[in-house]
């Protein structure tokens, strides 16, 4: 398929989303136009997916790879209390790849982005040996309200949304929910946030040494069923909330309690007395 044919066909795979007036112009330009709205603060994020790094061809369908991949940022922008808008979609496509696989991912893509409102604006197309997606998503949440891994403090609750360890479980082939109601959810109450795509390990390792805190586990956390303790605590791709709440202030329904954040080494992770190394899923190790 030549490129002009592909774009085209691309532009007409993307279903239309309500009138929206600060879409000015999508796809089709040199670049997408959007009208920012007063008052708020404008978050981008970026990520990619890879064949046999992110996914492979025998467990996820193309529609499954383009639903993950738009996943990966709204899950980020959830993490921010933000609402998600708009998505540029770049796809690097191996030869075995043709129409009816980008169909495919396009219609994942799709599913997931009519759940929350979000419009594919743009993107770019390249060959490659590989399948790979880049996906960067803008969001928006009111201005100076948007969460950020460094506000944690001494005495702050530790809450996660969901079940650790889910993805493990089913050999991540399970379709990321983005927990983009709930982070909204958080504005004005918590003092820190993140979503856990590496695993709680890593991830609260992460958020203390941004918050320059200390981080105490309970010792009982809320594990998918059949979940090892090894897969809650590092298995990754959970995609779920992170966050730390003032004591004295209720956490909103659908999170869990699993620690408190104290004084000490910034970084440090501890779990039932002990300490805990940051692991998680990492693509350099």
């Amino acid at each position: 398929m030549e490129e002009l044919r592909l774009i085209a066909a691309i532009r007409g795979m993307n279903t239309p989303r309500r009138r929206d007036p600060g879409l000015v112009a999508g796809i089709g330009d040199d670049c997408a136009i959007v009208r920012m709205r007063a008052g708020e603060d404008l978050l981008l994020t970026a990520d990619l997916v890879i064949e046999d790094v992110h996914f492979r061809r025998r467990t996820h369908t193309a529609a499954d790879v383009g639903w993950k991949a738009l996943a990966r940022g709204l899950s980020d922008i959830a993490a921010m209390g933000g609402e998600a808008r708009y998505a540029l979609v770049s796809l690097a496509l191996p030869e075995w790849a043709g129409g009816r696989y980008v169909r495919g991912l396009y219609e994942g893509l799709n599913e997931l982005g009519g759940r929350h409102g979000v419009a594919v604006i743009g993107g770019d197309v390249s060959r490659s040996a590989k399948l790979t997606l880049d996906v960067v998503v803008a969001g928006a949440a009111p201005r100076g309200q948007a969460l950020r891994r460094k506000g944690a403090k001494a005495g702050d609750v530790i809450y996660v949304s969901g079940a650790l360890g889910h993805a493990a479980v089913s050999g991540y082939r399970e379709r990321p929910e983005p927990r983009l109601g709930l982070g909204r959810k958080l504005r004005g109450r918590a003092s820190a946030c993140m979503d856990l795509s590496d695993g709680l390990a890593m991830d609260l390792h992460r958020l203390c040494v941004e918050s320059k805190v200390t981080a105490e586990l309970d010792g009982v956390l809320p594990a998918a069923p059949g979940a090892t303790l090894e897969q809650a605590l590092s298995g990754g791709e959970d995609y779920e909330l992170l966050c730390t709440v003032p004591a004295g202030v209720k956490a909103p329904a659908g999170f869990t309690r699993v620690g408190v954040m104290k004084a000490g080494r910034p970084g440090e992770v501890r779990f039932a007395g002990m300490k805990l190394g940051a692991g998680g899923w990492d693509p350099f190790r």
